[in-house]
């Protein structure tokens, strides 16, 4: 083999040799630690790279609590790391509450974390409240005039209540609850309109925030128009419901009533039957009285003479219509 050859391969192994150790070796890192006061063994600078934990920001977390005045070891953050959790979104929270004196360690910030908040945002919430804008709010007064609020509430975060504590949309369910509840207890609108911190007061004093992620800290109504009088829309659907009600049962009495009145016309046509029935046995019993002997020809004639007189004196007294009066 040329010596040329075998010196420049000899080069380029001691370079990759020497690129794996300080790899393997970071040195630098180890250094920087030590520059910041920060007591990391380069033996556990290795083991984390065989860990498959990230070396730099194990190093570099630790400078920064170190310099911030907290107390955290090399293992808890490679726990925490290897959890799964943001290393260094903790460390901010922890250095920022430290700073607002805001009681948190880091075992609980780390819970937090893995619970899948902002454990900084969250901290920065405790310091600066923020203010959540409900949607529009429908409640009906007493008096059955509809109101709309819209009302903007004031929290804070509660650290404690992080995990497991419910969210905004549980706080902004629970602030909708009481302003119906606060404007439907009210005798009238009106009442509503000349007070409306009246909804504030009596919301805010049912602890809305027992149970959840936040402190209520204040609640303020923005905004209260006038909506549809209910009251007025309800009775008048329930007039027409009436009137329904009562054009049915109307109907029903005219049904009733012609059908009455149709067997009255039945019952009528069935007497007048009966009555030709009965006449038709006249001529009959006639006949039968004269081969008997008990009617003669004279009682006959006298008969059919009443007969004739009766229906003059019928015509007498029920002349016809002239032509003019027709």
């Amino acid at each position: 083999m040329n010596p040329d050859i075998s010196l420049i391969l000899t080069i380029v192994g001691g370079v990759i040799a020497l690129f794996l150790l300080l790899y393997l070796l970071p040195v630098n890192l180890w250094f920087t630690a030590q520059l910041s006061n920060v007591r990391i063994s380069l033996l556990n600078l290795v083991l984390m790279r065989l860990r498959k934990v990230s070396p730099a920001l194990v190093t570099n977390a630790m400078i920064t609590s170190t310099k911030a005045g907290l107390r955290i070891t090399t293992n808890d953050i490679e726990t925490h790391y290897l959890a799964g959790g943001n290393v260094n979104r903790v460390i901010k929270a922890l250095i920022s509450a430290d700073k607002a004196n805001i009681p948190l360690d880091f075992k609980l910030a780390t819970a937090i974390d893995l619970a899948g908040r902002d454990v900084f945002d969250a901290v920065q919430l405790s310091v600066n409240p923020r203010v959540i804008n409900t949607p529009p709010v429908a409640a009906v007064a007493k008096d059955g005039i509809q109101l709309i609020t819209k009302a903007r509430v004031t929290v804070r975060a509660n650290i404690n209540q992080l995990v497991g504590g419910a969210g905004e949309e549980t706080i902004l369910a629970r602030v909708g609850e009481g302003i119906v509840t606060t404007i439907g207890s009210s005798a009238n609108h009106k009442e509503v309109l000349e007070n409306p911190d009246r909804i504030s007061k009596t919301v805010l004093s049912k602890g809305l925030d027992s149970g959840t992620a936040f402190e209520i800290l204040s609640i303020d109504i923005a905004d209260i128009d006038i909506g549809e009088n209910v009251g007025a829309k309800l009775q008048t659907d329930q007039a027409e419901a009436d009137l329904k009600v009562a054009n049915a049962r109307a109907e029903e009495r005219r049904a009733m009533a012609v059908a009455s009145e149709q067997e009255m016309k039945s019952k009528a046509q069935e007497a007048k039957a009966k009555v030709i029935e009965a006449e038709t046995q006249i001529p009959l019993a006639m006949a039968d009285a004269f081969r008997s002997g008990n009617l003669g020809i004279m009682d006959y004639y006298k008969m059919q003479n009443i007969q004739a007189d009766t229906d003059m004196r019928n015509s007498i007294a029920k002349p016809k219509a002239s032509d003019g009066d027709k």
